[in-house]
């Protein structure tokens, strides 16, 4: 691809294409095709004017070769990117913008005056009628300070001022309106589905395949923990799908053959197949647009306290207006008290804050499902973090196989492999991973398999009974016997590494050791959030006691839990809770389900089980812990900058009203000021919380 250089310095290029303008798909394909490279650490393309920016960690030589190497002919997009983009909806709202000021100003200079009074009288028409409906619903807003204030200035025949009004107004309902819709679509696209492989059922069996190789008829088999991955009905087998994504149910649903199932949902327990009916692509983001919008969970206590205030506050705005022209006889100083309210900016600048705070935590690969929880997050005390996947890095390997049976340790790692592949647990991508490496194929030697949560599975292969898993539900709850010439062997197992044991038939066949080294970057995390106010910080693991110990004192936590159900994570929770302390619960996995669920705010992480992330209230990124000190950042600068608006409105506002009675200011300069520093202080709270780097 041709291009010119328009500016650069030192990592980053602004690039021309020899265009006039860009299409939104095309911009849309370049600018996928130019974060597709690690090496490229930004890039963002404008299509008004065919622009590329891209800030980049390489030679400046790879850049230039990587936009080279573009072709719109040749790019290939995933669909879901163009039905997930942003890019037109923010070009209808910043042509509206323009059109609204240039007709403003266009018609003050073409128009004569009687056109212009006419003009204005017939668009005072909308603003009255949405206060009186109001006044209908037996409820007084803003709206209805609006349409007074409009009429009075028209009646007292100053329609430069009722204009000035209806301008701002319609300024400020633009800038909220493309704020909110924005902040809401960013936050849905992060939402979207990101399932790349599924497990398509076949005449030959069962076969992981490429979702976008899916079409409407086929048969795809979906398993305790994972997302479902398309709307389709139930073919055969029997689950508890939790649909709380789709339609806000709290309780898992029975699913069983002949019902419908939607994309999005997670599988609780059970095992299902599924015939898909639509594919990716098919609705869906804008099924997570609606729910988002609709969801309360959207509004912290503060932003809701500071809107319910701000309805209040409507009658004493009428009360002061009315005394005004009652002591003073003055229409023009009365009208100057309608012209200022609470309401308008307090519903203006505490969503927007909201949303901004959400949309910049996204910048940093982090997910928030509402502003409530970003409060939450802000005042708790109490953290709890899961072990593995968690402090623990997300990839643990498999270091050796001790083979406790006559079979190889090759034999005994691809049939472990072969149990695994369909769970969604680090350790089992581990084992999987490990048998890959190998070139060791596991095609389906065993029926259908039961996972214990927490636990392990159960299964048959080769008609022996297979379990693989913890200690406890291995040797405990299985009774599995340690064959007796390998007692030594068995009590001689390394402590440094975690185990797994694999038994068929009551007999231990194999104990898989895997490495699950601490993330390098914990014990800084753990010391960042006690600095920022975190007095408990709790570790829980299924782990042996041995290896909680090693980790919370590698990390520097000084309470931890080990050997610990899901159950008991979840109880330790609401024990924290009952106490008065605000708990966040961290992990990835199904079994820190139950404790995500009840905590104040539920972290997951990126790469964990999907019932995990669905069921959590904000999601981080797997690459790096230090996300929960950036959310802990943002969350405390929110709720900071949700005061200052609320005292700045009512400051403010309250003097502007006290001008307006003492006759200082006019109904038109109060108008000015009141809207104007209501857009400036939106504008504001749209700004990033966290200071650049």
């Amino acid at each position: 691809m041709r291009f010119t250089i328009k500016h650069e310095i030192r990592g980053r290029l602004r690039v021309h294409l020899p265009m006039k303008y860009m299409t939104f798909r095309e911009a849309d394909s370049l600018e996928y095709y130019l974060r597709s490279f690690d090496e490229i650490r930004q890039a963002r393309v404008y299509e008004r004017t065919a622009d590329a920016v891209v800030v980049y960690d390489t030679g400046r030589s790879r850049v230039i070769d990587i936009i080279r190497g573009f072709s719109f002919d040749t790019a290939q997009v995933p669909d879901k990117i163009f039905e997930c983009s942003g890019r037109e909806l923010s070009a209808q709202y910043y042509d509206r913008l323009v059109n609204s000021v240039v007709i403003h100003y266009g018609k003050r200079i073409i128009l004569p005056f009687s056109l212009h009074r006419v003009w204005t009288t017939v668009k005072a028409v909308k603003y009255i009628w949405r206060g009186i409906k109001t006044l209908k619903n037996r409820r007084l807003q803003v709206e209805l300070l609006d349409a007074i204030a409009i009429t009075a200035a028209v009646l007292t025949g100053d329609y430069s001022t009722a204009s000035s009004i209806m301008f701002l107004l319609q300024i400020g309902d633009t800038l909220e309106e493309w704020t909110h819709k924005r902040s809401v679509d960013d936050l849905a696209r992060r939402m979207s589905l990101n399932i790349d492989k599924v497990w398509l059922l076949t005449d030959a069996g069962e076969v992981q395949t490429a979702s976008s190789d899916i079409v409407c008829g086929d048969h795809v088999v979906v398993r305790m923990g994972n997302m479902i991955p398309f709307d389709g009905e139930v073919s055969s087998g029997e689950a508890m799908v939790n649909q709380s994504s789709m339609t806000g149910e709290s309780v898992p649903v029975r699913k069983s053959s002949g019902m419908s199932v939607f994309a999005g949902t997670v599988v609780e327990d059970g095992e299902l197949t599924i015939l898909v009916t639509q594919t990716e692509g098919c609705g869906r983001f804008d099924k997570i647009v609606k729910m988002i919008e609709e969801s309360e969970k959207l509004k912290s206590s503060l932003e809701s306290k500071a809107e319910r205030l701000a309805d209040r506050l409507v009658p004493y705005t009428l009360l002061a207006s009315g005394l005004t022209w009652a002591f003073s006889r003055n229409v023009t100083k009365a009208v100057s008290v309608l012209m200022v309210d609470y309401s308008c900016a307090l519903k203006m600048a505490m969503p927007l804050s909201v949303l901004s705070a959400i949309k910049e935590a996204l910048e940093y690969d982090i997910t928030v499902k509402g502003g409530r929880f970003l409060e939450a997050v802000a005042e708790a005390d109490t953290i709890v973090l899961d072990k593995t996947g968690t402090l623990t890095r997300a990839q643990p390997t498999v270091v050796k196989v001790v083979s406790f049976n006559t079979e190889s340790e090759d034999e005994l790692l691809r049939q472990a492999a072969c149990l695994e592949e369909h769970f969604p647990h680090s350790v089992a991508r581990a084992v999987v991973d490990a048998a890959q490496k190998k070139g060791l194929l596991h095609e389906e030697l065993h029926t259908e398999v039961e996972y214990i949560v927490a636990h392990g599975i159960a299964s048959d292969i080769n008609e022996e009974k297979a379990v693989i898993g913890s200690y406890h539900f291995v040797f405990e709850d299985e009774g599995v016997q340690i064959p007796e010439d390998k007692k030594e062997v068995f009590d001689s197992l390394p402590d440094e590494y975690s185990h797994l044991y694999f038994a068929k038939n009551g007999k231990l066949c194999a104990c898989i050791l895997i490495e699950d080294p601490m993330r390098e970057e914990v014990r800084t995390v753990v010391e960042d959030l006690r600095r920022q106010g975190f007095e408990h910080i709790v570790m829980m693991t299924g782990d042996s006691e041995r290896t909680a110990k090693k980790i919370a004192d590698e990390a520097g936590i000084t309470e931890f839990y080990a050997e610990v159900l899901p159950e008991d994570k979840a109880k330790y929770v609401e024990r924290a809770k009952a106490e008065g302390r605000r708990v966040v619960m961290v992990g990835d996995g199904i079994n820190d389900s139950p404790a995500l669920s009840v905590s104040d705010a539920g972290i997951a992480i990126s790469d964990g089980a999907e019932i995990a992330r669905q069921i959590a209230d904000i999601t981080i990124s797997s690459s790096d812990l230090a996300g929960i000190v950036v959310l802990r950042q943002i969350s405390s600068l929110l709720m900071k900058r949700i005061r200052f608006n609320y005292r700045t409105i009512v400051g403010f506002n309250t003097g502007l009203i006290g001008l307006g009675v003492a006759g200082i200011l006019s109904p038109a300069m109060s108008a000015m000021l009141h809207n104007g520093s209501t857009i400036a202080l939106g504008l504001k709270s749209m700004t990033n919380l966290l200071p650049e780097e």
